[in-house]
C-alpha cells in the first residue's frame, strides 16, 4: 500500500531502537508527505555523519574524523584543562553524556561498548578490558583513579567486579558510583543531582 521507496524507509528506521514498525511507519510518512527539503537535509546529515563520525581511538565516544592518517579524538580527550589523572569507566556513550550533564566529574572516559552478560553471550573477552589496562599503563601523567560508573544493574555489577578484579596488579586505586542510582535503573535516564551525589560518594571497591 506504500511505495517501496517510503517501505524502504520504514523498514531503516524501524531498526532504531526504541522505534517499533508504527513508529517508524509514522516517521515515514511525515517526511514522505512535508516538503522535500526536510528529507533532503536529514539524508545529507545521516551521509555527512556517515563519512565524518568515528569512535575516539582513546576513550570509544563518538569523535571527528580529521583524516585517513589521523586517529580519532573526541572533544573531552583533546580538552588538556580536564583531570587527565581520573578516568571513568562507562557502559555506553548514553552514560557518559549523562555524568557529563551533571558537573561532577572533570576527568576522561573510557566506553567499554557493552557489559558482561552471559545470558547474552557476552563474556569477559568481549570486553575491551586489555585495552583499558593499556590506557591506564601508558597515560602520561599516570591514572590515579579508576571511577567504574556501569548501571547498577545485575550485568552492571558484574562488569564492575571484573574490571576491578583485572585492574588490582595496577597501582591505580579503583571506585565505584556510590548510593542514589537506583538499583536496575540506567544512568541515561538518572537526573543530574542524582548522578553529582553519587559521584561525590564513590567508594572504593574491597
Amino acid at each position: 500500500m506504500l511505495p517501496s521507496k517510503v517501505q524502504q524507509l520504514v523498514q531503516l528506521l524501524a531498526r532504531l531502537p526504541g522505534v517499533g514498525d508504527k513508529t517508524a511507519q509514522r516517521f515515514a510518512l511525515f517526511l514522505a508527505a512535508s516538503e522535500m527539503d526536510t528529507a533532503r537535509a536529514l539524508g545529507d546529515a545521516l551521509h555527512a555523519m556517515a563519512d565524518g563520525i568515528g569512535s575516539c581511538a582513546r576513550c570509544g565516544h563518538i569523535a571527528e574524523v580529521s583524516g585517513p592518517d589521523t586517529p580519532p579524538c573526541c572533544d573531552i580527550c583533546g580538552d588538556n584543562k580536564r583531570d587527565s589523572t581520573r578516568l571513568c569507566v562507562v557502559a555506553r556513550i548514553q552514560d557518559l553524556l549523562s555524568i557529563e550533564r551533571s558537573n561532577a566529574f572533570r576527568g576522561h572516559y573510557f566506553v567499554l561498548g557493552r557489559l558482561l552478560s552471559p545470558l547474552e553471550g557476552v563474556g569477559a573477552e568481549e570486553l575491551p578490558v586489555d585495552a583499558l589496562k593499556l590506557r591506564i599503563d601508558g597515560a602520561d601523567p599516570p591514572v590515579t583513579e579508576v571511577l567504574i560508573a556501569t548501571p547498577p544493574s545485575v550485568d552492571g555489577e558484574a562488569t564492575a567486579l571484573l574490571i576491578a578484579q583485572e585492574l588490582a596488579p595496577l597501582d591505580v586505586q579503583v571506585s565505584r558510583l556510590a548510593s542514589g542510582v537506583p538499583h536496575g535503573g540506567d544512568l541515561e535516564f538518572a537526573d543530574p543531582i542524582t548522578i553529582s551525589r553519587a559521584i561525590a560518594g564513590r567508594r572504593g571497591m574491597d
